[in-house]
């Protein structure tokens, strides 16, 4: 095979599908017995607008991108989608400063679809928020279903001769004259190429490459809580971003059903794997849900799951850190710490990845 994919997440399958679509003879190694069955299956599917990252980051680039490229495959591969608007939303002076530092950023990044609410405007939008200073209005932010936008890049990486090897986990790789020989759980594979697309394992899959010096990732849980308030909200709601947070702040989205979901939240956690339930947390989410949203009855609050995210940024980092796009050993492309706004990004970083291995 000329490369092999390892992962077979959102954006391991858009890579598999740009390389197969340029002819490239490609393979995918999943450990798992299907697509989308890591990071991307405990997504929000929220289509991104690009606010929050610095201009000319790696992010931002593949963020605007990305959500452009995105609504057109949607569109062309009937995957369910819908543009609901985003507000962020100012509750007070020091927050609407904040809100205005974030506009300027976005507008720097080259964001699109933006303008800026007073009170009165968000209370027609949204008559039952409590009442703000202002909010920042994104009208081309949506939402995806994941697992589909997922399956439907599989298709057409199949139909444009892929192979997917499911079971099929990375052992190895040794490089050879010819390219690298993989050996994986289904037996050794001998390619011209390797792209590293395997989220939470990216670091590892880098070191077993012998990438110098692969960026560490630090697992990062966020929860979520799912909100019983049928009709009450029409757009996703975010509060002002906390300055060094680790997250947005808890935050409404909303999912194709009409359904209403809090989170996640964010908590650095020492395993990658430990998705157990955490009902402790319902306070706390009630407490962020009454102060954005308002009043909020507590048995209107379920919990709806969790998921991690591969993040660089170390616990006490103050900021963000941008997506890694690294090459290395020869043959070999690592993307690395590949969490929001991955999902919005995925058909931008595998244009930047099948680029590079042409």
């Amino acid at each position: 095979m000329d490369v092999a994919v390892v992962g077979a997440g959102v954006v391991g399958c858009a890579v598999a599908s740009a390389l197969a679509r340029r002819g490239r003879a490609v393979v995918v190694l999943e450990r798992a017995a299907r697509e989308g069955t890591g990071v991307t299956s405990r997504n929000s599917g929220v289509i991104h607008s690009g606010l929050y990252y610095p201009p000319g980051s790696l992010k931002a680039e593949t963020c605007l991108r990305g959500q452009a490229l995105l609504y057109a495959w949607a569109t062309a591969h009937d995957v369910p989608h819908a543009r609901t608007g985003k507000l962020v939303v100012a509750r007070d002076a020091a927050e609407e400063a904040g809100l205005a530092a974030l506009h300027a950023n976005a507008v720097a990044a080259g964001a699109r679809g933006l303008r800026w609410f007073d009170a009165a405007e968000v209370a027609r939008r949204e008559p039952a928020l409590p009442p703000c200073r202002a909010a920042l209005w994104c009208g081309l932010t949506g939402i995806v279903d994941p697992h589909a936008l997922t399956r439907s890049l599989r298709v057409d990486a199949e139909r444009c001769g892929a192979q997917f090897a499911m079971f099929g986990e990375l052992r190895s790789v040794t490089a050879t004259a010819a390219g690298l020989r993989l050996d994986t759980t289904r037996g050794e594979l001998e390619v011209g190429a390797l792209v590293n697309a395997a989220g939470l394992e990216s670091d590892h899959v880098a070191a077993l490459c012998g990438l110098p010096s692969p960026p560490r990732l630090f697992p990062c849980r966020g929860d979520y809580f799912r909100l019983h308030a049928p009709g009450r909200h029409r757009h996703l709601i975010y509060p002002v971003r906390v300055p060094g947070g680790a997250g947005l702040g808890v935050h409404l989205t909303l999912d194709l059903a009409g359904g209403l979901r809090l989170g996640p939240d964010a908590e650095y956690v020492a395993r990658r794997d430990d998705f157990s339930p955490a009902e402790h947390k319902h306070a706390a989410f009630l407490a962020a849900a009454r102060a954005l949203l308002g009043p909020i009855a507590a048995e209107q609050l379920r919990y709806d799951g969790c998921g991690i995210r591969p993040k660089l940024r170390a616990p006490g980092e103050p900021d963000e850190r941008d997506f890694v796009l690294a090459a290395g050993p020869s043959g070999c492309v690592h993307l690395i710490g590949i969490e929001s706004p991955g999902l919005t990004a995925a058909l931008a970083l595998a244009e930047k990845v099948a680029a590079r291995l042409a």
